[in-house]
């Protein structure tokens, strides 16, 4: 059953047109992965989602409500978790919590058993009473983490929800992400720029490019379409026509004297391609990977726009609206 309904989803700002007729159907307790360069319009679109910025036109619908019509029915549905972090710093871990539980109207009855229960999941209860600002950037996000949760929403949006962690701890994170969403039925729709983290944590990911979705499956059935194995291949007079015409080649490309071939079964065919090669300097052969489909997609490294820019969702709504005037 579909949590998330969109039909022909657009933004403009001014003239600017940044989401441009998006459909989406993202499943109860599925984990979705948004990603796109910057500027693409993925933040746009979890800004109309999230009900931060209303649609131009088209449809978005979260748990049964409209994100036009009833965007404060959709609030109580969606937890956020936003790149740049959010707690104050002055209170406990506990305190940021029962805050959060007091603006949600949690309950009071139950209040005290759900922060107890998110302190719990992510490992906090040992450090629940003191002060946030003594966290590591791991436990920050983490508690950041619980208190999306802790109202019990249909829907959990992250914005970079690893950025800056080491390894170690994104790792964990993970861990926590996946825990949750599984033990509280949770709809997940996360950005990021890290794209093995997509294509390991992800049921589906949508990749999309000037607005538009330009591709949307799963991680596994996206890197079948790269058609076989990569072999990098650096050499000073390769025979490029001869390599081409192969059968069990399905794309090549060069750079100096570099060649990337992609080809089927690499492992039966890799003698007979480098026979053909009168001198060799290097070899180096790799599965394809959502980051090699993602370039071929869309041009470039997620990565190179990350290097660029790093803002947050709210600064990149911002500044459309500013060039839209």
């Amino acid at each position: 059953m579909a949590i998330i309904e969109t039909r022909s989803l657009t933004k403009t700002f001014g003239k600017i047109q940044a989401v441009r007729g998006i459909d989406l159907n993202i499943e109860k307790g599925e984990i979705f992965g948004l990603l796109g360069p910057n500027g693409a319009g993925k933040t746009t679109t979890i800004g109309m989602l999230c009900t931060i910025v209303r649609p131009t036109s088209g449809q978005g619908i979260i748990a049964g409500f409209d994100i036009a019509r009833h965007p404060t029915q959709v609030r109580r549905k969606v937890g956020i978790v936003f790149q740049d972090p959010t707690l104050d710093t002055i209170l406990t871990g506990r305190e940021n919590l029962q805050l959060h539980a007091r603006l949600y109207g949690i309950p009071a009855s139950v209040r005290n058993l759900w922060i107890e229960e998110m302190l719990e999941l992510v490992d906090l209860r040992e450090r629940a009473d003191d002060l946030t600002k003594t966290y590591s950037g791991g436990m920050r996000r983490r508690l950041e983490l619980a208190r999306g949760l802790l109202h019990r929403p249909a829907v959990l949006f992250l914005d970079e929800p690893t950025l800056g962690l080491d390894p170690q701890t994104r790792a964990r994170t993970w861990e926590y992400i996946r825990t949750m969403a599984k033990r509280e039925e949770t709809t997940v729709v996360l950005t990021t720029h890290y794209m093995e983290e997509a294509q390991n944590i992800c049921n589906r990911v949508g990749i999309i490019d000037a607005g538009r979705i330009i591709a949307l499956d799963t991680p596994e059935n996206m890197i079948d379409t790269m058609g076989g194995d990569i072999v990098t291949i650096q050499a000073p007079k390769p025979p490029l026509n001869q390599i081409r015409s192969l059968p069990y080649v399905s794309a090549m490309k060069t750079s100096g004297d570099t060649i990337e071939i992609t080809m089927k079964s690499a492992h039966l065919h890799l003698a007979e391609l480098l026979s053909m090669i009168p001198e060799v300097i290097s070899v180096e052969t790799r599965k394809p990977t959502l980051s090699d489909v993602f370039i071929k997609l869309t041009g470039h490294d997620i990565r190179d726009d990350a290097a660029e820019n790093s803002e947050s969702w709210v600064e990149t709504i911002a500044r459309y609206r500013q060039r839209g005037k």
